[in-house]
């Protein structure tokens, strides 16, 4: 695999790392996609209409160097839209572990 997949394999690990969370330690989120999707949706809207208008501002770039090369609405990389998915899930689920660690589950 080229420096193309370098990114998307990245956002595959955070998420691998973070599985045990999950499974082991009681985050509940992906148990409970309803709630994921309510968190998911309105923060990936967000930041891909800011990530639309600072490309076509040309104030925001990406290296092609390191993209596997399909381009979404507004030449938004899908490396981006995956970034805009996984790092939320990634911190729900650390948040989630350590809220029911310490017994305050929600």
């Amino acid at each position: 695999m080229g420096d193309g997949y370098q990114y998307v394999l990245l956002m595959l690990a955070c998420l691998v790392v973070t599985l045990p969370l999950e499974l082991f330690l009681g985050a509940r989120v992906w148990r409970r996609p309803g709630r994921l999707l309510r968190v998911l949706v309105p923060t990936v809207a967000v930041f891909f209409v800011w990530d639309v208008a600072a490309i076509a501002r040309h104030e925001w770039h990406f290296n092609a160097r390191y993209l596997i090369g399909w381009s979404l609405v507004g030449h938004v990389p899908f490396e981006e839209l995956l970034f805009f998915v996984t790092i939320p899930i990634c911190g729900l689920l650390t948040l989630s572990a350590v809220r029911h660690l310490l017994g305050h589950d929600a």
